[in-house]
């Protein structure tokens, strides 16, 4: 059974797909088989799911076990319009049996799975899920994603608290691909002061993924040395 990674964020366009492009990149690096699943992907336009087809691409270029899985595989529950899936769905119901599928079909095939949700940690799904009950439902580690900018404080207070209530422990990784100076200077203080522990992205991209699979890692060198 593959150790299931669900990456989250803070909100929209935070960076989850280049955080998860990225780890799939240093754990098939470290002799992991890696792989992907985007359950659902709104705003899909007629030349497929964006995020989605990243994510496969990457697949079935590092892990050949999974060359016969399918885009459909990989993102099985796609809308056109971009907003949350609960408002994107319109009048139709969530194939959870699909979704499902999908895992099943994509687990045995790796030693980690990425999980990408959509949106952030709150958005609705439908009438009873939203994207912060889908760790529970896949049995997955929570990684978290929060950008540096002004503003993001209280988001990232807010998603942390959310994940708390639900019982859900996280890791938290802040993106910094275009704010590294102002996160020093704007947000940086707060952690520190308030002793909030998160990864610096890029720069830490290789201590999170040895984190994240640390337990896959050992569990093979135990097996190797019995």
């Amino acid at each position: 059974m593959a150790k299931k990674i669900f990456v989250t964020a803070t909100n929209t366009g935070i960076g989850k797909t280049y955080t998860t492009l990225r780890l799939m990149e240093r754990a098939a690096a470290a002799g992991l088989g890696v792989g992907a699943l985007k359950p659902i992907e709104t705003g899909v336009s007629q030349s497929g799911p964006e995020d989605g087809i990243r994510l496969y691409e990457c697949m079935k270029r590092l892990n050949p076990s999974a060359s016969h899985i399918t885009l459909e595989q990989v993102v099985p529950v796609r809308f056109e319009l971009p907003a949350a899936p609960y408002v994107a769905k319109g009048e139709k119901e969530i194939d959870w049996a699909n979704i499902l599928r999908s895992l099943e079909r994509i687990e045995p095939l790796c030693d980690i799975l990425f999980i990408e949700g959509a949106g952030g940690v709150m958005v609705p799904i439908d009438e009873e899920h939203f994207m912060i009950d889908l760790p529970k439902l896949f049995d997955a580690q929570t990684l978290l994603i929060s950008p540096g900018r002004l503003g993001s404080i209280n988001d990232t207070l807010l998603s942390m608290e959310a994940l708390s209530k639900r019982g859900l422990e996280f890791s938290l990784a802040v993106n910094l691909r275009e704010e590294e100076e102002s996160f020093d200077e704007i947000t940086l203080p707060y952690y520190e002061k308030a002793e909030i522990e998160h990864y610096r992205l890029p720069r830490d991209l290789q201590t999170l993924m040895e984190f994240l699979v640390s337990d896959v890692t050992q569990s093979r060198a135990t097996s190797v040395d019995q």
